[in-house]
């Protein structure tokens, strides 16, 4: 593998550790929180310098279902993201506070939940559409042990009963609530155990990686079928 490459994926894998750890902050504290927040921009800015091509590559290419919706979810996740970046600045305390910022607390409340809610599904969404290449990763450091379809009735199993989880975890958490913003303040257990937060929230980022995923094969499979149709048309 490059160098490159590997930084990617590096640089992917602290995003989303940076990610689960900033959804905690009443786990953490304020200032840890903001903390986590100024090495998320670091990364954000790392990621985006490392995958410059892509910008250059919009307007190349033919434009298919499964490339409209990544493209899609990738320009929302830029907007929740640069969401969160701008409201984290106004309201901080403690990392940006030398800044002279006065006023828009308000706004930047309203766009700190809203960035940061819908940010983190369309993470996880943004790594169900990529699901496939680290199972490619993980076939090759594993090797063939099992046969195929064994090996993906039982990843489809576990998949699944996280998704099922994940889904429960969704609306008891009140996700919805603040996805859309039907409340400007978000009501936090500061006494709950750390692994009972990261267990629900490991498993609700594994909903919506399970559904991009299966989501992402159906499309990919839709595509192949109308080719395969036309080729059959022509012949």
């Amino acid at each position: 593998m490059k160098p490159t490459a590997i930084i990617k994926i590096i640089v992917d894998v602290l995003m989303t550790l940076a990610l689960l750890f900033l959804m905690g902050y009443q786990l953490w504290g304020e200032a840890a929180h903001e903390w986590a927040g100024a090495g998320m921009l670091v990364l954000f800015l790392a990621h985006h310098i490392l995958n410059r091509g892509w910008y250059k590559s919009l307007f190349k290419g033919r434009y298919t279902l499964m490339r409209v919706f990544q493209i899609c979810v990738d320009m929302l996740l830029l907007i929740a993201m640069l969401a969160q970046m701008y409201s984290g600045i106004v309201m901080s305390r403690h990392v940006f506070a030398f800044l002279p910022i006065d006023g828009g607390m308000a706004l930047a409340r309203r766009l700190h939940i809203l960035g940061a809610y819908w940010g983190y599904i369309l993470i996880s969404v943004h790594l169900g559409l990529h699901w496939n290449m680290f199972l490619g990763m993980a076939r090759k450091r594993t090797g063939k042990a099992a046969p195929l379809k064994l090996r993906s009735l039982l990843l489809f199993l576990i998949g699944l009963l996280i998704a099922a989880y994940g889904a429960f975890v969704f609306i008891d958490r009140d996700f919805p609530t603040y996805l859309f913003l039907q409340s400007e303040f978000v009501f936090l257990d500061y006494g709950e155990p750390i692994w009972s937060f990261y267990l629900d929230y490991i498993s609700l980022m594994g909903l919506w990686v399970f559904l991009a995923h299966y989501l992402s094969k159906g499309l990919r499979k839709l595509r192949g079928n109308r080719k395969n149709a036309k080729g059959k048309e022509r012949l």
